[in-house]
């Protein structure tokens, strides 16, 4: 009798989480609860700033994220959120937070990003910070942003540049990769696709993607965990903390931003589909931006089982700056697992403190 009562006790927590889950989600969730204050806001660009309660550091770290995907994946869980982290370690944080880009701002391109809102956000955390110098950290495209942004304008106030995740070589990517390559193959035979496609002659109107396209995207990238993630629930139902978990991660994947069309022009068939990176360089319209104009100190990171952008496309950025000072490491997990995953939390960030650290100006 006990052991039945056990056995209707437990199908009972069961069937209430899987009620909640279903018809009151949001209470599962439980990203982005750290507080903050934003400091200015330029353009369609706001400031995050995450002020440290025992500052140990004189340089703040300065994350910029990609576009698509919404910052709460800085700040997933009030137990492992990368914002929380490092301020528990000393760093002042600051973060940008861009707009809901919709159609309006389709022609919005990468310039508009590193020549624009990234350069005049610095300026203001300088100022506010009261700190000439800063770390900045990218992941994904917003690695691709600070890469760019760094070799483009050579600042000397950038101390330390953190890279995750971002293609360098996009063509040696994994199966992503070689289709990009193949099909750049087959187009470079075909003089009407080499104009249309290779000289980005498609307007920018026609390639915006909006946020819920992102998000199917995602999921159809690898959709073998996607499926997984939904079996893992049902076995799930009597732990209220993967409830947490599962909510958060699915609130994060659903809510996706749109893809302004000349980000997507100059991301696929500039970056992905002609991988100029590799040989160290990139033309953005009117710029011509050389990777060995950067000579800060460099950290370079990449997935051990990413998906999207692999080692072997993330790690030729070490040899393709100036830097003297130059560190590349795997990090447990996947695209979105290097960022927010527990053996990311307790493998991978001491190892990138510890890097950071070595490499700040001590109060």
């Amino acid at each position: 009798m006990k052991s039945l009562k056990l056995i209707l006790e437990n199908q009972s927590g069961k069937l209430k989480n899987l009620s909640i889950r279903l018809l009151n989600r949001k209470s599962l969730v439980q990203s982005e609860q750290t507080p903050y204050e934003i400091i200015t806001a330029y353009k369609n660009t706001q400031i995050r700033y995450y002020a440290s309660e025992n500052r140990k550091y004189q340089e703040p770290l300065v994350f910029i994220p990609p576009l698509a995907v919404n910052t709460a994946i800085y700040d997933l869980h009030p137990y492992r959120s990368l914002i929380q982290y490092f301020q528990n370690q000393g760093f002042d944080i600051y973060l940008l937070q861009w707009d809901r880009f919709n159609y309006s701002h389709h022609a919005f391109n990468f310039l508009y990003f590193i020549d624009d809102l990234i350069p005049n956000c610095i300026k203001q955390i300088q100022t506010h910070a009261n700190s000439q110098q800063i770390s900045l950290h990218g992941w994904s495209m917003g690695g691709v942003f600070v890469t760019l942004y760094t070799a483009l304008y050579q600042p000397k106030f950038v101390k330390n540049l953190i890279v995750l995740g971002s293609p360098i070589n996009s063509h040696t990517s994994g199966k992503i990769g070689k289709l990009f390559e193949l099909s750049h193959q087959f187009i470079n035979k075909k003089p009407k696709l080499q104009n249309l496609f290779t000289k980005e002659n498609i307007p920018t109107k026609y390639i915006h993607t909006p946020g819920f396209i992102n998000s199917i995207g995602f999921k159809l990238i690898n959709p073998k965990s996607w499926l997984d993630s939904k079996v893992q629930l049902f076995k799930n139902l009597d732990s209220i903390q993967f409830m947490h978990e599962h909510a958060t991660m699915s609130e994060f994947l659903n809510h996706m931003i749109d893809y302004p069309g000349g980000v997507n022009k100059d991301m696929i068939l500039n970056l992905w589909l002609k991988n100029p990176l590799k040989n160290g360089h990139i033309q953005l319209e009117n710029k011509f931006i050389e990777l060995k104009n950067i000579d800060c100190s460099v950290f370079v990171g990449a997935g051990d089982n990413d998906q999207i952008v692999s080692a072997e496309a993330a790690k030729p950025l070490i040899e393709l700056t100036n830097s003297q000072d130059v560190t590349f490491t795997l990090i447990p997990g996947g695209h979105l697992g290097l960022m927010s995953s527990q053996k990311s939390a307790e493998q991978f960030w001491p190892i990138l403190f510890n890097w950071l650290a070595l490499r700040s100006t001590q109060l």
